[in-house]
């Protein structure tokens, strides 16, 4: 089938869609948790259909067909025995990437890394070309990704955040390490994986500086890292929002000593005691300012309460994890906000473009 799209006003593109049952297009891999089959079981509740696009598949055992011919366009992408026409995506859910994964380890080096290169480099520019409502648009979501921008509009939108310095300088980071009061804890800005000699992955946890490793820093010359002062707490909060709707969930991290510094070191062990909690309006409003300004539909925020019950402001994930507060208590129903955001916003961008037109 060939979609005449390149001339066509929207609102015939609008009408050429109306024919066939519209898709939900799911942007993850093959290794993504509970959350992918809780979204589709609510999108096909609702009796839309739901495609699911493990990423790490392509280019070995996924296939895509990108095809321009003078007015005809036409995109189709492969799995398994499960063939999707893009023009009939109404959305797309982006949540994880894995490009190139599966192909093989025993392919020379700098071939694998240039066909890795070429997969991202299709891929991006699939989910760029679909029309539709995205949660959310990449370049949102990148331009998001950056911790010392995020930092820098919390404080503009009236959010508390900790004192940070982001450095490779020893010296500044001694002289910061004086200003905290508290202490200072250290973290990565960037996500990625260590490997032991056994190959068992290492995660990088937030870790707190001691006096002595003030005296060891030289390894700032090779890598920046980020530095903050020490937050006392009463609670870490967990806040999802999902268009206008805000879930948020408390844990008490400090009653167990391996969490008191990053909570996820004991994150199984904390399953099961996350609650409901109530943000202050004013924090609810500035939240929503923030992800308004990155212009994200969805984020996952980390907070702290301090026993004065101050709420600080650490750092929101485009892309962050949910499934864990759904299937577990507080059992909120996040899937289902996502589900309907992701069939309702299309429906409402394509009513305001007819109207439009």
């Amino acid at each position: 089938m060939c979609v005449h799209v390149v001339f066509a006003p929207v609102s015939k593109i609008h009408n050429l869609k109306s024919f066939h049952r519209m898709a939900v297009l799911i942007i993850t891999h093959s290794q993504d948790n509970q959350s992918i089959p809780l979204v589709m079981q609510a999108i096909q509740a609702k009796g839309e259909k739901a495609f699911r696009f493990d990423t790490d598949r392509f280019p070995t055992q996924a296939r895509l067909d990108v095809y321009y011919s003078h007015n005809c366009e036409r995109q189709i992408l492969t799995v398994d025995d499960s063939t999707l026409d893009l023009s009939e995506v109404s959305s797309v859910w982006y949540r994880r990437i894995a490009m190139g994964a599966k192909i093989p380890m025993t392919m020379e080096k700098q071939f694998r890394e240039a066909s890795i290169g070429e997969s991202r480099a299709t891929i991006a520019g699939m989910i760029a070309s679909i029309r539709g409502f995205h949660l959310d648009t990449l370049p949102n979501i990148r331009l998001a990704d950056n911790k010392q921008l995020q930092l820098q509009v919390a404080r503009s939108v009236g959010l508390d955040t900790p004192r940070t310095l982001i450095t490779n300088n020893p010296q500044t980071v001694k002289e910061f390490a004086s200003e905290c009061e508290q202490g200072m804890i250290a973290k990565m800005l960037s996500s990625f994986a260590i490997y032991d000699e056994q190959g068992e992955e290492l995660v990088v946890f937030t870790n707190p500086v001691t006096t002595e490793d003030l005296e060891h820093l030289d390894g700032l010359r090779f890598c920046p890292m980020t530095f903050q002062e020490k937050i006392p707490k009463a609670l870490e909060l967990r806040t999802i929002i999902v268009g206008e709707h805000l879930f948020t969930a408390a844990v008490d991290s400090q009653r167990l000593q391996k969490a008191q510094i990053d909570w996820r070191k004991q994150g199984l062990n904390l399953l099961n005691s996350w609650q409901e909690y109530d943000l202050p309006e004013d924090v609810k409003q500035k939240l929503l300012q923030l992800m308004g300004y990155f212009g994200l539909n969805y984020g996952a925020i980390d907070i702290i309460v301090t026993p004065n019950g101050e709420h600080i402001f650490l750092e929101v994930n485009p892309v962050g994890e949910f499934f864990w507060l759904e299937c577990c208590p507080p059992n909120f129903t996040i899937s289902q906000s996502i589900a309907e955001i992701l069939i309702n916003r299309n429906n409402k961008q394509n009513k305001l473009l007819d109207k439009a037109t």
